[in-house]
């Protein structure tokens, strides 16, 4: 017997078809896995079943959830039914929450627009359902805000509020695309438990198919708003599947470097910040986010930066291009300090370069591509002008496999992949010798990764590039890089070569971290 049952469904938005006869159906106790990259359709048919649809969006085809035909169903009706009957997790909490209100008063809510019930009754149901997502009062107060939350805990808090009625189908969209591989593996796993104790169908959103392979019964693979193939992990042989295999585990090629001379030298480097008051932040008084670091960077080579969120990976990122003034320890770049007492080397500042997560949210979006890619020649003592400007800002694109035409458009009007070719070229324009990537491919579906990983690749052999991945995400790492560091609480626990470390990792934390990996299950 199916919980949800989507027949033919075809989806329009405007004059754009943005779904084509999708088909699926979960029964209860059941995890479906959607795959598919950005745009293929996944998070569109998700937002169908619950009817959350842009203006001027149609459905057509049949939509019937515990008995209820949706498609048919008023606005007064779906309003009971969500939350009551399906639940649904966002990708990204920090947006999905209000940062204005607590966390026990936002999983109160759902149950106070269902029920008809005392508030008093309903903070007892929303401290239980954070019991339930191992948030107990006693360790994380029902008074906090999302903003005094790390990202996990914030992930399970949105869990909480779609499991607190204790829904037949709950509907989990990307929920562990931005966390770290140790929290990833928590927030699936408690995903399972909960199908597991509510026999809830459980329809489990993802770009990634490593992440989903070891969790669901089914898969359905969705390419362009069509579903191409349906079925057990073990089952699937549409070549846009197996291409979706590869590339969860691809490998660029590389040359190993051959110049051994350190071109960034990190030396007992100690970073704190201030807090005004003693309490869960961190010591009284204080929090030491890089407590005593020391590495180098050889030049031309691929260095991995890996650990938690909340370990100092950014934060010690940010220190070594001069962004973050150190309280102890010395950063050199060839020798030169990276900062001139307390003000950044502007000399050493230029010879680096950093790509964000989130290239949308790293760029003016008042401003062309090519004032934004430019942007970087205000380190300059004499930048290129006029022409030699606009063929400098050409050059860069054409590097990273974009049009000279793209440079009028603006930001918006680009793919997620595309932004970060974007990012890219803005950071090669003034010719770095150091490019800091900071979980610049996380985001990204496993084919754009690929494509953007291999790019990666090639730029540094054309162009002698050296790099620092700073990532969450594993696997990436093993493929792409050269050495690794381990950091964990301010500290590298452990270094070395990045196949010697995975393969026989010393520090347990380390092992912790190989162990979360998600892994493609193998097939006969």
């Amino acid at each position: 017997m199916s919980l949800l049952r989507i027949e033919n469904l075809g989806l329009g938005i405007g004059r754009v078809q943005v779904l084509h006869d999708v088909s699926l159906s979960v029964a209860p106790g059941e995890i479906l896995g959607v795959i598919g990259e950005s745009g293929s359709g996944k998070s569109m048919t998700a937002l169908s079943v619950m009817q959350l649809l842009p203006r001027g969006a149609a459905c057509t085809g049949r939509i019937s959830l515990n008995g209820h035909d949706i498609l048919t169903m008023g606005e007064s009706a779906l309003c009971a039914l969500r939350g009551q009957e399906v639940g649904m997790v966002f990708q990204e909490p920090m947006t999905a929450l209000n940062p204005l209100h607590t966390i026990g008063d936002q999983v109160a809510e759902t149950v106070l627009i269902h029920d008809n019930t005392t508030r008093a009754k309903a903070m007892a149901r929303a401290e239980d359902a954070l019991r339930r997502v191992d948030l107990p009062p006693e360790r994380v107060p029902l008074s906090r805000y999302p903003h005094e939350l790390s990202g996990g805990q914030r992930q399970r808090v949105g869990i909480a509020m779609a499991i607190a009625l204790r829904p037949k189908l709950l509907i989990a969209d990307e929920p562990t695309t931005a966390l770290d591989v140790t929290t990833q593996a928590e927030v699936l796993k408690l995903l399972k438990r909960l199908v597991d104790e509510d026999d809830m169908g459980l329809m489990l959103i993802s770009h990634d198919l490593g992440v989903v392979a070891g969790m669901a019964d089914r898969i359905v693979i969705m390419r362009e708003g069509r579903v191409v193939e349906r079925g057990r992990f073990d089952s699937l042989k549409e070549p846009y599947s197996l291409a979706l295999m590869e590339a969860s585990d691809h490998k660029p090629d590389r040359i190993a470097p051959t110049g051994r001379a350190p071109l960034v030298s990190v030396r007992d480097v100690v970073r704190d910040y201030p807090t005004p008051r003693k309490g869960w932040f961190g010591k009284p008084g204080g929090h030491r986010a890089v407590d005593g670091v020391s590495f180098d960077i050889q030049r031309g080579e691929n260095l991995g930066l890996v650990g938690e969120s909340g370990c100092g990976k950014s934060t010690l990122a940010r220190a070594i291009l001069g962004l973050e003034e150190v309280q102890g320890g010395t950063i050199t770049l060839d020798g030169s300090p990276v900062f001139d007492g307390h003000r950044a080397n502007r000399a050493v500042r230029r010879r680096m370069q950093v790509v964000f997560q989130d290239p949308y949210g790293s760029f003016n979006p008042r401003w062309t591509v090519a004032r934004s890619v430019s942007e970087p020649f205000h380190l300059l003592d004499d930048p290129p002008k006029g022409a030699a400007r606009e063929a400098a800002v050409v050059d860069a694109l054409e590097n990273v496999g974009l049009r000279p035409e793209d440079r009028h458009k603006y930001i918006h009007e680009f793919s997620g992949g595309q932004r970060q070719r974007i990012a890219l070229a803005r950071a090669l324009i003034i010719r770095p010798d150091l490019i800091l990537l900071d979980e610049a491919v996380s985001a990204l579906d496993v084919q754009v990764r690929a494509r953007m990983l291999d790019l990666l690749a090639d730029l540094s052999k054309r162009l002698s590039l050296t790099y620092l991945f700073i990532s969450h995400d594993l696997s990436v790492v093993r493929n792409v890089t050269d050495r690794v560091l381990v950091m964990k609480s301010g500290r590298i626990v452990e270094q070395g070569p990045t196949e010697e470390v995975f393969t026989r990792p010393d520090h347990p934390y380390t092992e912790q971290l190989i162990e979360a990996v998600p892994r493609l299950p193998k097939t006969s």
